[in-house]
């Protein structure tokens, strides 16, 4: 156990940070290696937790002299800039609950996500504040943008409640990919964050996280999702470690920054490995301090022969926004069962159930979708609240008092899980979530589209990559300009890794006798679609440019 003393005690995000911040002032909290300080344009170095507590004392101020308190929501689009850091837990301090915002979103997504989360102000880099300015007045809503080093506007609302921050508190909306089509709004209270990060501190076996000395964990993951936010900084600040948040990922320069930094620890994506292990080998390979990397989706035929050349395990863990830590699942003691697709047995702490399509309790090795939710009086400690506004989705998704969490798994005789398919209709690319249907309602409005289906199909880097099957309104235009026409279009509306990496124009979908998306003949469509070369490659029109 690595929890830093009086820390369960805290009762919001920020009461953690002010802890340790005020216990070890001079010890470093935030690192920027070089590589994000050239992306970002600010100075690389290390920001000791004295210094950051100044930062987000002073920021809490000035958005306190504006009126911002409880109930009220902020925007923050800042990348894995440390402004991101000092803004939240500013913004903690008082109440406010952030709402991480993806720079790779575009107009449609962005129009909806302001209206939906009425967010009061939105803090982000400049380049971006027209964009957004523009989303909001295209959806009617009335929104104030500024940058990080600006002074906050006067709110415009009348204080919502004059409460102290607690563990209910709202602290975060995070968006998720919704299967039927708008993102669901996440609603996370503090209790989420402050658990994961005592889970994290906590789990033992091979994912010890250590106070002394103290950890040092590097992340290239986005701190708008979950996994950064909630375990790789809240699990740092839990045990008074050090962390350095990437801007991305980058392949060729990780290992110099993994020992630039002399990480501990790494959190990984399963397209990291796979890129990682086609460079050349090296003497240097071994020649740094990662006791373990936490992750998921490592390719099984590169797990064992990973661990083998880099010299450290890669524990592969399952948990979903809505789960947080309240029923995470890690494989971090042996026998891990590497080169399966195990993700470990769950704790005591965590009930689990297997369901059949019958909605029977699944047998041994037998698929079944998986259903969860905290052992004891609280079901749902360490879960999301509800889906924002959506109370039919968050019923649903609590169905019988369990947690439906649409991934189809199995147990085998020891008790490990293993995971098997997606229930829901989502595409996963490069650790992504894309909901199809929002991708083709997207595509739908194109004029040359008369009828559009969505599905993935297996990438070996990327995991799934997005194939659009089209039916065009006039046969003849379709062909390589046109495909690139609607992707480009899609591109213009939604962020990059939503759009169709391949287009293929078809004469039919295939359909129900109600006429919605036969989701299983799709698939095999898709496939004979690619097989037969009848597929035109848009993957070159894929690029990030946020």
């Amino acid at each position: 156990m690595s929890l830093l003393p009086g820390v369960t005690e805290d009762a919001t995000v920020f009461a953690r940070f002010a802890r340790t911040a005020r216990q070890f002032r001079e010890r470093p909290f935030l690192a920027i290696l070089p590589e994000t300080a050239s992306a970002y344009g600010i100075a690389a170095g290390s920001i000791a937790y004295g210094e950051a507590l100044e930062r987000v004392e002073s920021l809490a101020a000035a958005y306190r002299a504006g009126g911002y308190g409880p109930g009220d929501r902020v925007g923050l689009l800042l990348q894995n800039r440390p402004d991101y850091v000092f803004h939240w837990f500013a913004l903690n301090a008082l109440g406010v609950s952030v709402v991480p915002i993806n720079p790779d979103l575009r107009s449609a997504e962005l129009e909806y996500l302001i209206a939906h989360s009425e967010m009061a102000l939105a803090v982000a880099i400049p380049e971006r504040i027209a964009d957004l300015e523009a989303a909001a007045q295209a959806g009617g809503s009335s929104l104030a943008a500024i940058a990080p080093d600006a002074a906050p506007p006067a709110s415009s609302r009348p204080p919502r409640s004059n409460a102290d921050p607690a563990r209910d508190t709202e602290c975060a909306l995070l968006y998720t990919s919704g299967t039927t089509g708008r993102p669901k709004g996440c609603v996370l209270a503090n209790d989420y964050f402050l658990i994961a990060g005592e889970w994290y501190a906590t789990i033992g076996g091979l994912c010890d996280l250590r106070s002394a000395p103290p950890e040092r964990m590097l992340t290239p993951l986005p701190l708008f999702h979950m996994n950064a936010m909630a375990y790789s900084l809240i699990a740092t600040v839990t045990v008074g470690g050090s962390i350095a948040i990437l801007d991305r990922f980058h392949p060729r320069s990780w290992w110099d920054s993994v020992r630039t930094f002399d990480a501990t620890v790494l959190h990984y994506l399963g397209v990291m490995p796979a890129m990682l292990m086609s460079a050349p080998e090296s003497a240097s390979d071994t020649a740094h301090s990662v006791r373990f990397g936490f992750g998921a989706g490592v390719d099984k035929s590169l797990h064992a022969p990973f661990e083998a050349r880099f010299g450290f395990p890669l524990l592969e863990a399952w948990a979903m926004t809505e789960t947080g830590a309240g029923a995470v699942i890690i494989a971090s003691r042996e026998p891990r069962q590497v080169g399966t697709s195990c993700f470990g047995r769950p704790e005591a702490a965590v009930e689990t159930s297997i369901r059949t399509d019958a909605g029977t309790e699944a047998g041994i090795d037998e698929p079944g979708e998986l259903l969860v939710r905290a052992a004891g009086g609280n079901p749902r400690r360490g879960f999301f609240r509800e889906y924002l506004k959506d109370e039919a989705a968050t019923a649903e998704a609590w169905a019988g008092g369990w947690l439906h969490t649409g991934d189809v798994v199995s147990r085998d005789a020891e008790g490990q899980l293993h995971f098997v398919d997606r229930k829901k209709n989502v595409i996963r690319r490069s650790g992504e979530n894309i909901a199809a249907v929002e991708v083709e309602t997207v595509l739908g409005r194109h004029p040359a589209v008369a009828q559009v289906a969505v599905a993935p199909t297996p990438d070996p880097v990327r995991g799934e990559e997005v194939v659009a099957l089209i039916v065009p309104k006039a046969p003849d235009e379709a062909g390589p300009r046109l495909a690139e026409e609607i992707t480009r279009w899609c591109l213009a509306r939604l962020a990059y890794y939503k759009a169709p990496g391949f287009v293929a124009f078809v004469p039919a979908i295939p359909l129900t006798s109600t006429a919605k998306i036969q989701r299983g003949a799709l698939k095999d469509a898709v496939a004979a679609a690619l097989g037969e070369g009848k597929a035109i490659d848009t993957t070159g029109l894929k690029k990030r440019t946020a």
